[in-house]
């Protein structure tokens, strides 16, 4: 539910934000369906490999799930750079690029629950080593200020830097408990199998990929050179 969540987000922000920069709506509707076929192929690819079992192989070196996780990590480049990213950050007020990161609040309390069932390890949940619940409510708050109020520019690159601190721990917790390093033990409890299977794979292909090429795009919406932009101000 939260992928499509976010998908939805994208379908609806990508054309707002391109006729916001000036695009007629034919043109933004062109971006939002490229963008869309692209996100569907990739989605469809991915679970297609999981449900066949490729994605959770062990006998093979490098192990696939390591191919998604870096395939994941230059998409993310690839969307923040694209014309879509460009448009989200040149079209949309911050309140909403801020707040898209708002997914991680349930998204945490549904990793803790699925710990609590044994379908995840416990060192991937707020009560082991996963601090990305903090992003997801503090994302909320800040959209909130950004909408209401004038934080300084600080506070917004501040909490930017903090969310991809967060989320490079919980990845590196997470390829640390994959079988290939097995960190915090080797038994299935403490073993990151399950983001392999469908549909869990959604997790690093879709809502880790939504969080790092989000904080890409804050990144370069803070970069241009916006002095009028509501809901933002310069620090004394």
């Amino acid at each position: 539910m939260l992928a499509l969540a976010i998908v939805a987000w994208f379908h609806t922000s990508i054309p707002r934000a391109a006729m916001a920069c000036g695009d007629t709506p034919a043109a933004a509707k062109r971006l939002r369906d490229r963008f869309m076929a692209a996100a569907g192929a990739w989605i469809a690819v991915t679970m297609g490999l999981a449900y066949a079992g490729v994605i959770g192989r062990r006998d093979v070196f490098p192990p696939p799930l390591m191919g998604i996780l870096v395939a994941v990590a230059f998409l993310g480049v690839a969307v923040a750079r694209s014309s879509a990213g460009d448009r989200l950050a040149r079209g949309l007020p911050l309140a909403a690029l801020v707040g898209l990161q708002s997914f991680r609040f349930p998204l945490e309390v549904v990793m803790h629950a699925a710990a609590e069932r044994g379908i995840m390890p416990v060192q991937m949940s707020y009560s082991g080593r996963n601090f990305d619940i903090v992003t997801g409510i503090t994302a909320v708050l800040l959209a909130a200020w950004l909408r209401f109020g004038r934080p300084p520019r600080a506070i917004v690159w501040a909490w930017n830097v903090m969310g991809l601190l967060l989320l490079a721990n919980i990845v590196t917790v997470a390829v640390l408990s994959t079988p290939m390093f097995a960190r915090f033990g080797a038994t299935p409890d403490r073993l990151n199998t399950f983001a392999a299977e469908p549909p869990y794979i959604l997790l690093p292909t879709v809502l880790v990929l939504t969080a790092w090429a989000g904080h890409l795009i804050v990144f370069r919406a803070l970069s241009l050179p916006r002095p009028s932009a509501p809901g933002l101000r310069s620090a004394p």
